[in-house]
């Protein structure tokens, strides 16, 4: 081999390893693309309007007509046909992507899906010793008033000393379902890690099913309490705009006005008291997107106070002058979160059918923050 044609060589070979070690390296930014947005997904609310697919089957071309609740049971290990009959009387079983009844009966190269409004468990809870607040607890279901700074959900970054495993430790033998339980979720529905207030949770297949509906139908009435930058012009209106991930920043979301992107989203908010930079208002949701009352308020120019993720975490009403910085920074220290609070949830039993209201106080850093602006604003 001549000496060119030795360094021709050398060099194929060369760019041969540079091309694998960028293909290597593309490979490794999907898939921590892939964790990141998987642990967003975990750590924060669910898109409560959203469905989500747990199992689907496909039956075979000689396929014998049966009734599809005979034909899931046979297909689904360790799953009851009264499990099977709840999730079809609750709407949640397809054919061919149409809604079924129990009797419907199942033809050659049907295509039969189970989707919930929840996401479906892909890993085994590890039940935890750790402190719950519950306000109420009965058969069938329980609340839990969430801390802010607890995750709800195990995932990526966060296997352990979550909500999950606190209630899988709970709920021990009560709960007709094993805690590991892959099929069924327990919780009906999240909010964020730093957010605090009720959570709603089934104990049973029948009480998870039918809650879980009753999000998906917007028949649940959900009440948060939020503390906004600014003094809002109305005192009182509706904030309709479609929320979506946002492509410069996968952290956050935004909103698409005219409906190009994301899904259809409606917030309603009441203000409670005004203190001049800032405001406390109320806000209803009649659709549950992810972070949907702090995209909402941000797009609205109101972004909550102290949310780090959508610019609330500096002074964005009120002159810069040093005392009334410090009087800010000091806030923030009470309340190292965004001020928002789940503070009501209605909703109808799944079992006796009663229509149940329940309330809970504001934590004391919120309170706290909220006090420090009440008497800044009467000082002024």
């Amino acid at each position: 081999m001549t000496k060119n044609k030795e360094k021709q060589k050398m060099q194929e070979l060369s760019q041969a390893k540079s091309e694998k070690l960028n293909t290597t390296d593309q490979t490794l930014e999907k898939i921590y693309l892939t964790k990141e947005e998987e642990f967003i997904d975990q750590e924060e609310e669910i898109d409560q309007d959203a469905s989500f697919e747990h199992f689907r089957f496909t039956s075979d071309k000689g396929q014998a007509a049966l009734r599809v609740d005979k034909f899931l049971t046979s297909r689904m290990e360790k799953t009851s046909r009264n499990r099977v009959q709840l999730a079809i009387g609750a709407g949640y079983v397809l054919a061919n992507g149409k809604k079924v009844k129990a009797n419907y009966m199942v033809k050659p190269l049907d295509v039969i899906t189970i989707e919930m409004p929840y996401e479906r468990k892909k890993f085994e809870v590890t039940p935890e010793n750790i402190p719950l607040d519950i306000p109420y607890e009965d058969e069938y279901l329980l609340l839990v008033n969430k801390p802010a700074g607890l995750v709800v959900h195990p995932g990526h970054g966060h296997f352990s000393g979550t909500l999950i495993n606190a209630l899988a430790h709970h709920l021990g033998l009560k709960q007709d379902a094993n805690p590991t339980d892959a099929r069924m979720g327990i919780l009906v529905h999240r909010i964020d890690k730093n957010t605090s207030g009720l959570l709603l949770v089934a104990k049973t297949d029948q009480a998870q099913l039918h809650l879980s509906k009753q999000f998906f139908d917007h028949t649940i009435s959900r009440k948060y309490v939020a503390l906004v930058w600014g003094n809002l012009k109305e005192d009182e209106g509706t904030i309709t705009g479609h929320i979506g991930r946002d492509p410069n920043d996968r952290l956050k979301f935004r909103v698409y006005q005219d409906g190009s992107a994301g899904k259809h989203a409606v917030t309603h908010y009441k203000v409670i008291e005004r203190f001049g930079y800032t405001t406390l208002v109320e806000c209803v949701l009649e659709t549950g997107r992810t972070h949907q009352i702090r995209v909402h308020m941000d797009w609205l120019g109101h972004p909550l106070f102290n949310d780090e993720r959508y610019g609330g975490d500096r002074i964005r009403k009120g002159t810069v002058y040093s005392k009334y910085k410090q009087f800010v920074e000091n806030c923030f220290k009470i309340m190292p979160r965004h001020a928002l609070h789940a503070k009501t949830l209605e909703f109808t039993h799944p079992v006796t059918q009663e229509r149940l209201l329940f309330t809970n106080n504001i934590p004391q850093d919120l309170r706290d923050v909220i006090e420090k602006w009440k008497t800044f604003s009467s000082n002024r």
